[in-house]
């Protein structure tokens, strides 16, 4: 009894080693391998398409692979024209608009700092003659404070924003060169895909290929379904977001809500980005309707927002709306924003794990029963 169970504890703790290794070895390699990664996923997703061709089309199989990836370059470059051709659209009527709209914004400013903020001023230098010498050099401390405090915080700000700005600058050679070879890995992969399933099969067991399909089935279909959700959500956003704009009669309301909708991806921060300046401003400005009227329409993209992503994200990805709750506030607490996406897409991983039979499999190498 007691040598069995010695057994099964350095079974267990060789497992744990096991793993324990695994993570730190693909949290070393990855960044070296990215690429790669990206590539065999891409010719995983579009292995039936270049299939499809080959067999329906008659293509050959350098030719289906080479067709797929235009196909894919064609799509998004179209989808980027349209954007982008609206866009440039509703931008050179803003500039039209442009002179008229600082000018208005400049009236405004002025209006404000002269009826607003100067007798206010006024006040507050009365009524701080009036204090004693202690108080005043007291709230002099404390201004001082402020201001020093402040100057110190909008400067880290700046340079945050310029270090972020310069890093995405120099990010940008990389992220062409990654693309490329994903591509490249894409094409020769696919091109080869069945001598690559042949030496697959030829050097793996077959419970560990059976195991393998399943977990790499359940995935595919999870990434496709994380995909659909993503743009399902941001879809929501966009129409919610154009309604109320047409509601209350916004300027350049297709632009500003597709751009909100984009943005609705950024997690926690999203619509936000665009909402909260443009209501101070309008606040200054004294546009009383248009500030109550956005104030309104941003609680409810935060709300449904908040309402429905669990339930859209669980439905789509294969988790229950509760796990995939779960899995959003404990991926956001361990990785901050990126964890909103690494803790639904953990639990998806564990999932395929669970249906293919691996930790029903460790558990009983543990128990020496395998």
């Amino acid at each position: 009894m007691e040598r069995s169970l010695l057994l099964a504890s350095a079974r267990g703790l060789f497992v744990i080693i096991a793993i324990m290794t695994l993570i730190v070895a693909i949290y070393l390699i990855f960044p070296l391998i990215y690429p790669f990664l990206f590539g065999l996923l891409l010719a995983l997703v579009m292995n039936p398409v270049v299939n499809w061709l080959e067999k329906k089309a008659r293509f050959p199989r350098w030719l289906a692979v080479l067709s797929t990836i235009l196909l894919l370059l064609a799509v998004l470059a179209a989808l980027i024209t349209l954007v982008v051709v609206e866009i440039v659209s509703e931008l050179n009527r803003l500039q039209e608009h442009l002179p008229y709209l600082f000018e208005d914004y400049m009236a405004q400013v002025e209006f404000f700092i002269l009826n607003q903020l100067f007798p206010v001023y006024d006040r507050i230098i009365s009524l701080y003659g009036t204090l004693d010498e202690e108080v005043q050099r007291n709230i002099e401390h404390q201004v001082e404070n402020f201001s020093s405090q402040m100057a110190s915080a909008l400067t880290e700000a700046g340079r945050g924003l310029i270090n972020g700005i310069l890093s995405f600058l120099r990010s940008i050679p990389m992220i062409a060169t990654a693309f490329i070879i994903s591509l490249l890995a894409f094409f020769f992969l696919s091109k080869d895909w069945p001598k690559w399933q042949a030496f697959f099969t030829r050097i793996v067991p077959e419970r560990v290929q059976i195991s393998s399909r399943s977990v790499i089935q359940d995935l595919k279909s999870a990434l496709v379904g994380f995909v659909r959700a993503q743009l399902t959500l941001m879809s929501i956003t966009f129409l919610i977001v154009l309604i109320g704009f047409w509601i209350l009669r916004v300027e350049y309301a297709l632009t500003i809500a597709l751009f909100i909708g984009l943005v609705d991806l950024i997690p926690y921060l999203g619509p936000g980005l665009i909402f909260v300046p443009w209501i101070i401003y309008l606040f200054i400005s004294g546009n009383y309707f248009l500030v109550i009227g956005l104030s309104v329409l941003y609680g409810i993209v935060i709300i449904q927002r908040q309402m429905i992503e669990p339930k859209i994200l669980g439905d789509n990805v294969g988790l229950d709306p509760l796990v995939t709750l779960f899995s959003l506030f404990v991926g956001f607490k361990l990785f901050g924003m990126i964890g909103l996406i690494i803790g639904p897409v953990s639990m998806v991983i564990l999932g395929a794990l669970h249906r293919a039979g691996i930790f029903r499999d460790l558990w009983h190498y543990v128990k020496g029963t395998a």
